[in-house]
């Protein structure tokens, strides 16, 4: 996967900060940029813009810059104009440091309203119940939905909750009522997601996640593996994934192969799901009789050598 050709970013937004405690809520960034601060523009850091007395949240302008993307983000604003960046396209996930990512963000209640500082949200739901305003608490959380920052050209998104700021969406991806897109995750081109595309995991051109399937992230178990899935596959109803696969492979439909799951070959032997991890034009299905999982080539990469592969102790 490409990294980003340069290392410095730099935008300015509008922050929301809690008034009693200066925590900073969340940070817009309506043009975020890759690449050197320009010395013209001015910054802003401390300019009021508005306050939100109800809410208890100060509207302030705020530039944030940030030397090094492969270094950790460094406060909230930063780890902000980061998940900007993942969902303008700007850098693809796992091309930037995300490390730390949870101890920057604060957790928020995000309301119709705006976002509120847990602490205050007992006194806002008292007030608007007192002059009449709808309050509705859409979720607790650290990260905010994507449609509500950035809105990535060429996408459907048919339930906007279940799609996390730091998203990457390439044109032509329909995310379905069901499907869910985590942050620094997403698609590399059109692709279909029905099910769960998890922290990490990036997806080819062509591919569709089937309704209920799940593909293992990073934060899964606390697991270092990144997944990849290629182009034009295809992760069947309710079936889940702990490998990568190749361009073209098919993993049938409830069948959960993680990579310590052993795996039947056309010839007979057995090897662990994960020596078969980024292999192209496979087939994973249960065999219906006998219950083991097996594999099947959909091309000639068995005659061409990659069973002996396999087997290579050397």
């Amino acid at each position: 996967m490409s990294t980003p050709k340069s290392r410095t970013a730099w935008a300015d937004g509008l922050a929301s900060i809690a008034a009693d405690t200066g925590e900073v809520l969340e940070v817009f960034f309506a043009d975020p940029n890759l690449g050197e601060t320009p010395t013209t523009v001015p910054s802003a850091n401390t300019q009021a813009i508005r306050v939100d007395e109800r809410r208890g949240v100060e509207v302030r302008a705020q530039r944030v810059v940030i030397a090094d993307l492969a270094a950790p983000p460094a406060d909230a604003a930063d780890a902000y104009l980061r998940l900007h960046l993942l969902s303008h396209r700007l850098v693809q996930p796992n091309t930037i440091s995300l490390a730390g990512l949870f101890g920057v963000l604060n957790t928020v209640a995000w309301t119709n309203l705006g976002p509120v500082p847990l602490g205050r949200l007992d006194h806002l739901r008292h007030r608007c119940r007192e002059d009449g305003t709808v309050l509705s608490v859409e979720a607790i959380d650290k990260f905010p939905k994507m449609s509500d920052y950035v809105i990535p050209s060429g996408v459907r998104i048919a339930d906007a909750r279940r799609v996390r700021l730091g998203a990457y969406l390439a044109s032509g991806t329909v995310v379905m009522h069901e499907g869910f897109v985590n942050f620094n995750a997403g698609t590399l081109g059109a692709a279909m997601i029905e099910g769960r595309v998890s922290q990490g995991v990036v997806l080819g051109n062509g591919t569709d996640i089937g309704g209920g399937a799940s593909v293992m992230g990073t934060l899964s178990g606390g697991g270092t593996e990144v997944i990849r899935i290629g182009n034009n596959c295809l992760l069947g109803a309710n079936a889940g994934l702990g490998i990568s696969l190749g361009d073209e492979c098919i993993v049938e439909a409830g069948l959960y192969l993680t990579a310590g799951a052993i795996v039947t070959l056309p010839d007979g032997s057995t090897c662990k799901a994960r020596d078969l991890s980024g292999r192209a034009r496979l087939l994973f299905r249960r065999n219906s009789l006998r219950g083991n999982i097996e594999v099947l080539a959909r091309g000639d990469e068995w005659a061409s050598g990659l069973n002996a592969a396999l087997h290579d102790q050397t």
